[in-house]
């Protein structure tokens, strides 16, 4: 009797680990399964801009000094020589009628852009690009520069030392340049000086605006604010927009509402789409891209001509005239290798398999691009093709 209550003990025990061992399997599949879902989802933050609040593009023109020996040529730049002479007055220097010969000075463009809620005293980073004959611009400062939105006003003033990634050398009969060294930036180079007059929490509604027009997304995104509400306060207008009406207990307060409403997961939807670029063979294809059945077939024809012209001349004290003859050359070659015929690509396939039925025709990047238009041509790629 005692072996066997000991044997009913360790079966006891043995299903007791077991059956704990089957919920930690499914706890840890339901944690995988609820990842999996999370991590195909975006926040609403990530997919819309609220309309109202966006950046200003800001623009100015200035000159960059202190460069050695790099500037525009007054000659070939004479508002270069304008600008200087114009600063120069401005600093009591009277230079009018004088012969300028400074290559040290470049004419340069100044942009920047303005954030929504940007504050007088604070800071924005500035780029700078020269519109003369300058060869570079570094070791240059750029003098003090008023920045203009569309309105014609002054929203900042610029200055500071150009910071320039490139770089150019060389000699008489040979020159290397690396990256663009006749543009470059200003880390906080611009001083704000004038605020943008918008209140956000004056409005009872705004609006949010797709980075990507969409239908279902749209519909999604309002959909999701609703539920997180508990009442209808959002609407899609179109498939770029989505009205929102601020509820009651978020009055007054804008931005406590936008905050808690971005912070929102939704399920963003797409339209299925191939992008091309045939200039660097880079092609990018949707998940969303299917194709029906359809086989493909890829060759290459290859057409060499070579010119190789021989010249003919008289023997010595001979009579004739030295020609030259014509000798051309055609060669045609076809590339016929076994088990590149044909290729099957089953209805309905993923992206995946899209992928590895165009790779096993051992075809380059470019070739791709070609069979992905004829697909499109044919009926079978159901996707949107954009060259770019």
């Amino acid at each position: 009797m005692l072996s066997l209550g000991k044997n009913r003990s360790r079966m006891q025990i043995v299903k007791s680990v077991g059956y704990q061992f089957v919920m930690a399997v499914l706890v840890f599949l339901s944690l995988v399964l609820i990842t999996t879902q999370a991590l195909a989802q975006s926040r609403i933050k990530d997919l819309i801009s609220v309309e109202g609040v966006r950046e200003n593009q800001l623009i100015g023109y200035g000159l960059v000094v202190g460069l050695n020996g790099t500037g525009d040529t007054l000659r070939n730049a004479p508002f270069t020589q304008q600008s200087m002479i114009a600063m120069l007055e401005r600093m009591g220097v009277n230079t009018r009628g004088t012969v300028m010969k400074s290559v040290n000075t470049a004419a340069v463009m100044v942009t920047a852009n303005l954030g929504g809620f940007s504050r007088v005293g604070s800071r924005i980073d500035v780029s700078i690009s020269s519109i003369g004959d300058a060869q570079d611009l570094r070791g240059g400062t750029l003098v003090v520069t008023p920045l203009l939105g569309a309105d014609g006003e002054v929203y900042a003033v610029a200055q500071g030392s150009v910071q320039i990634s490139g770089f150019t050398a060389g000699g008489g009969a040979e020159t290397i340049t690396q990256g663009v060294p006749t543009a470059g930036r200003i880390p906080n180079g611009a001083v704000i000086e004038r605020e943008l007059n918008y209140s956000l929490n004056d409005n009872s509604s705004l609006n949010l605006s797709l980075r990507s027009p969409d239908f279902t997304t749209a519909r999604r995104i309002s959909a999701t604010i609703n539920e997180f509400i508990g009442e209808t306060v959002s609407q899609p207008m179109d498939p770029a927009t989505i009205s929102v009406n601020i509820p009651g207990r978020y009055a007054g307060n804008m931005f406590s509402f936008i905050t808690d409403i971005e912070q929102l997961s939704v399920d963003p939807d797409n339209r299925a789409k191939v992008v091309v670029d045939e200039r660097s063979g880079i092609i990018v294809i949707g998940k969303e891209v299917k194709v029906s059945e359809v086989a493909i077939a890829q060759g290459n024809l290859t057409i060499r001509v070579t010119e190789t012209p021989q010249v003919s001349q008289p023997e010595p004290f001979g009579q004739g005239d030295t020609t030259v003859v014509p000798r051309t050359e055609v060669a045609v070659d076809i590339e016929d290798d076994v088990g590149k015929k044909f290729a099957i690509l089953e209805s309905g396939v993923n992206l995946q398999d899209l992928v590895d039925g165009l790779n096993a025709l051992g075809i380059n990047p470019r070739d791709m691009i070609a069979i992905l238009q004829a697909l499109k041509v044919s009926g079978a790629l159901h996707a949107d093709i954009e060259v770019m």
